[in-house]
């Protein structure tokens, strides 16, 4: 080895040696090298932990009923499976920014009253005729059926019927925890008591009309809680007889404040689409996570380099940035949400169809 090429290993060891002294004098200071980390924060596409998954609802339902056997509701204040995502370490995510739960109620059981920051749907899978209650407003649940309940509002539900009822729950309780500004407080009483008459937000709202004193341009909450599948689903039908379907996403409509006319949620976005049987969407991706829920049909979607074949009442996810194809065999009507809409609100969605670039 000549002197030159030993003084340039020697200069490369003083250097490493220098640098990573460097570093621990820097973090006894609760200092951190950007250099070091920058391509890990600012990277060039999104880098998400979380992955294509699904549960099939013939493998949860039998979690479901053996949950209600070992825990009464008074006990777990709400029955829940939380749908975890495989890819995200810190658990209680379907996405990075979203929770959702499987809940049940047996007949005669009632979930308590209580309130919380963070906004949540109700999405049903099963059963017909229990109640959710939002700020003294009580209405009926039927399967399909999506239910608004907003941050900080008082919440219960029941089940008068002789059946079990499940709905999916979505909440963006990991939007608020990243603010550190979660609040949840029980209500003192086993139900909170009725001071509207059942409909009465559907009747002031949901025709294209509204109260001619009513105040303001817009509210951040649809003031519309229950959002009913049997008028959802009229739309879809008539909308794929009166027009082509979208070559991304079949025939598709986003429910929306029909006093703002932005979504129905501020933070979450929710959309029913309606796929034709033998109907194959292109390529799509974009920067919602976003999670799919089967009210009717089957068939399969690809995600990223994955096959998942899907019936009634299964639910999957498709990250963020990840290709998604659907290939329904039967005609299947497809619940969605995802955080698209706080994404549009701080400018950051973006979206790309057809052929995808590599």
């Amino acid at each position: 080895m000549n002197s030159k090429h030993a003084a340039s290993i020697d200069r490369g060891h003083d250097a490493r040696n220098l640098r990573e002294d460097f570093y621990k004098r820097a973090a006894a200071e609760k200092l951190s090298p950007l250099w070091v980390i920058l391509d890990t924060i600012a990277t060039n596409t999104p880098r998400s932990a979380c992955v294509p998954a699904i549960w099939r609802y013939a493998d949860v339902r039998p979690y479901l009923t053996e949950a209600a056997a070992l825990i009464t509701p008074e006990e777990a204040e709400r029955r829940v499976m939380v749908l975890e995502n495989p890819g995200i370490t810190r658990g209680n995510r379907i996405t990075q920014s979203l929770y959702a739960g499987l809940q049940i109620v047996l007949p005669g059981e009632i979930a308590p009253p209580h309130r919380h920051t963070a906004n949540a749907l109700r999405f049903i899978i099963e059963g017909t005729g229990a109640y959710t209650s939002v700020d003294g407003e009580k209405t009926v649940l039927h399967p399909g059926d999506f239910v608004v309940t907003p941050g900080w509002t008082w919440h219960d539900h029941g089940n008068e019927t002789s059946e079990p009822v499940v709905w999916m729950d979505g909440l963006d309780v990991h939007i608020i925890n990243l603010f550190d500004a979660s609040f949840r407080e029980p209500y003192p009483a086993k139900t909170f008591p009725q001071t509207r008459r059942e409909g009465a937000s559907y009747v002031t709202h949901g025709h294209n009309m509204r109260p001619v004193d009513h105040q303001g341009s817009g509210t951040k909450n649809s003031p519309i809680f229950n959002y009913p599948y049997s008028i959802s689903r009229e739309v879809l039908h008539r909308l794929s007889e009166t027009s082509d379907p979208d070559e991304c996403h079949g025939h598709k409509m986003k429910f929306t404040n029909p006093v703002s006319g932005d979504w129905a949620m501020p933070t979450i976005s929710t959309c029913m689409q309606l796929l034709p049987a033998g109907f194959a969407t292109k390529p799509y991706r974009s920067t919602d996570g976003t999670i799919f829920s089967i009210i009717e049909g089957h068939g399969r979607s690809e995600i990223g380099s994955e096959i998942f074949a899907w019936r009634a009442k299964d639910t999957f996810v498709v990250p963020s940035w990840t290709p998604v194809r659907h290939f329904p065999e039967s005609e299947s009507v497809v619940f969605s949400f995802s955080d698209r809409a706080i994404q549009e609100k701080l400018g950051i969605w973006r979206e790309q169809r057809g052929e995808l670039p590599s």
